[in-house]
C-alpha cells in the first residue's frame, strides 16, 4: 500500500489530461484537415496545439515539485496544491479553447500552485538540510 495516493492520483490525472490534450489536437487535425507534421492552418487547431504544448510544457515541471513537495513536506499539501494546479489547467484549457482572451485566470491559478509547490518542496528539503 501507498503512503502517497494523492500525488500518485495526481499524476495519473495529468497523463489523462495530457491524453486529453492530444486528442483535442488529433480531431483538430481531422475537421480542419490539417495533416502531420504541419503545425499551423486553421486557427481552431493552432488554439488545440498551443492547449497540448502549453500543457505538456508545465506538466514536466509540474510533476517533480509535486512530488518533492509530497516526500519532503506533506502528502496532503501536495495534494491539496496538485489538485487546484489541475483544476486550474483543465480550467485554462477550456477558456482558451472557447476564447483565447480568458485563459489567463486559469494560467494564473495554475501558477501559483505550482509557486506553492515548489516553495513547499524547497522548504521541505531546506527543512531536511538543515535538521
Amino acid at each position: 500500500m501507498t503512503t502517497y495516493p494523492g500525488p500518485s492520483l495526481l499524476t495519473l490525472a495529468s497523463a489523462l489530461l495530457l491524453f486529453a490534450c492530444t486528442a483535442y489536437v488529433g480531431r483538430c487535425r481531422m475537421k480542419f484537415g490539417i495533416h502531420a507534421p504541419a503545425t499551423s492552418g486553421h486557427p481552431q487547431f493552432e488554439i488545440a496545439y498551443r492547449i497540448q504544448m502549453n500543457t505538456l510544457e508545465n506538466t514536466v515541471a509540474f510533476l517533480p515539485v509535486l512530488w518533492i513537495c509530497a516526500l519532503n513536506l506533506s502528502p496532503f499539501w501536495a495534494s491539496l496544491l496538485g489538485s487546484g494546479w489541475l483544476l486550474a489547467r483543465v480550467w485554462y484549457a477550456l477558456a482558451y479553447a472557447r476564447d483565447p482572451k480568458t485563459r489567463g485566470p486559469g494560467f494564473g491559478l495554475s501558477m501559483l500552485c505550482f509557486a506553492g509547490l515548489g516553495l513547499g518542496g524547497a522548504w521541505g528539503v531546506l527543512r531536511g538540510l538543515l535538521g
